[in-house]
């Protein structure tokens, strides 16, 4: 049995700009090219509300809230049990805590009717050193709501584990959403990019990728630069509200004239081959993309020892180097061993290209794909 020339399938998360179109275009566009119709149930989170999604047929705005303890919660699973009331669809694909939560409770009696639901967990909140709350709030929650799933995708090795103790469904593990590789590894010519930067030719420039938000822990970053030479500079490259706090914190450190806050990038590529090494000492992760980014460009990585980073995408002084704590101390001594010694940097950065290869967008697509493709077939089998 071959799979369907045609179909309905539904991608839901919390956030159109900040998961949908970072992750899920490829996905979207292996649809399209199979004949399927193509929706989209997130929040629209572009700034200008201008909101084009690539091989996107239906996108339906639901204002997803991050906390389930928000009144507009309610809202969007309102909003969400009234899309599934209207429409009919094969196959759901849903990811994030909050959105994947509400996209199965609304989708239970389109389950009956024979819709297939995917679940991808981009990193459980509770894991090996979470705190408790986290584990009486989410644990349960993530086991009651397997009920309603028909397979859960895990994406480190962790969660997998953890998964198959207590998920009522299927439970796959698929390395992340893949990273397109050659597009990272394709930049060259670094110099206009630094100039542009506002770097110097004898800078140290540390890159920090992610939400400004306390779980990615920048601040520590920027109370590692009075530790480190007056020529390291921190460029981050995100946006969110902890973004006062931070220059804030800059200014009463004196090094508001070492970082610069460049909001969402499009040229993360550029960006990558233009500075010197990116520093990730994040509480928590799933499987961290601008991680394996980093590795595709040839940029050296000092990241926490986290799920979802060690052991799945680094190996201490092998392919990057894993801090023993978030502490401003480790990150600058760590990143004083790297500008010290470019022996390291070199071993470092070979050892990331050649490890990050298993990470690519063709291998975690052809995975997933696999699984969308055993759904659809199971379910026309029933």
């Amino acid at each position: 049995m071959s799979f369907p020339s045609s179909g309905r399938v539904l991608f839901s998360a919390t956030l159109v700009r900040g998961h949908i179109a970072k992750f899920h275009i490829p996905y979207l566009r292996w649809f399209k090219e199979r004949g399927w119709e193509t929706w989209v149930a997130a929040k629209n989170d572009y700034p200008d509300k201008n909101c084009e999604i690539p091989y996107c047929d239906h996108f339906v705005n639901i204002d997803f809230a991050r906390s389930p303890f928000s009144k507009q919660t309610l809202v969007a699973y309102r909003e969400l049990r009234r899309l599934f009331a209207e429409e009919r669809f094969d196959l759901v694909h849903t990811h994030t805590p909050v959105g994947g939560v509400l996209t199965r409770l609304a989708a239970r009696d389109a389950r009956k009717a024979g819709t297939r639901v995917v679940y991808t967990a981009h990193g459980f909140h509770f894991y090996k050193g979470a705190p408790l709350a986290n584990w009486l709030l989410w644990y349960p929650v993530e086991r009651f709501m397997s009920r309603f799933t028909d397979v859960l995708i895990t994406i480190n090795h962790e969660d997998y584990e953890r998964a198959k103790g207590f998920a009522h469904c299927r439970v796959e593990y698929v390395p992340g959403v893949g990273v397109d590789l050659s597009r990272f590894a394709a930049v060259k010519c670094a110099g206009a990019k630094r100039e542009e930067l506002g770097l110097a030719p004898g800078d140290f420039a540390l890159l920090s990728v992610g939400d400004l938000i306390p779980r990615k822990n920048q601040a520590a970053i920027v109370r590692a630069l009075p530790l480190l030479s007056a020529n390291t500079k921190l460029i981050v490259c995100g946006e969110g509200p902890e973004r006062e706090n931070l220059l804030s914190l800059a200014g009463q450190l004196g090094v508001s004239d070492r970082l610069a806050l460049l909001g969402f990038r499009d040229d993360m590529a550029e960006i990558m081959h233009a500075c010197d090494c990116l520093v990730f000492p994040s509480v928590h992760e799933g499987l961290p993309v601008s991680v394996m980014e980093a590795m595709a460009s040839g940029l050296p990585v000092v990241a926490s020892p986290i799920r979802g980073i060690d052991p799945d995408l680094l190996d201490d002084h092998v392919s990057g180097l894993l801090l023993p704590d978030s502490e401003p101390a480790s990150i600058a001594a760590a990143v004083s061993e790297l500008m010290d010694d470019g022996e390291l940097r070199g071993r470092l950065i070979a050892g990331a290209v050649s490890s990050v290869c298993r990470f690519g967008l063709d291998e975690a697509l052809a995975s997933t794909s696999k699984i969308y493709v055993g759904e659809v077939l199971d379910a026309d089998t029933r």
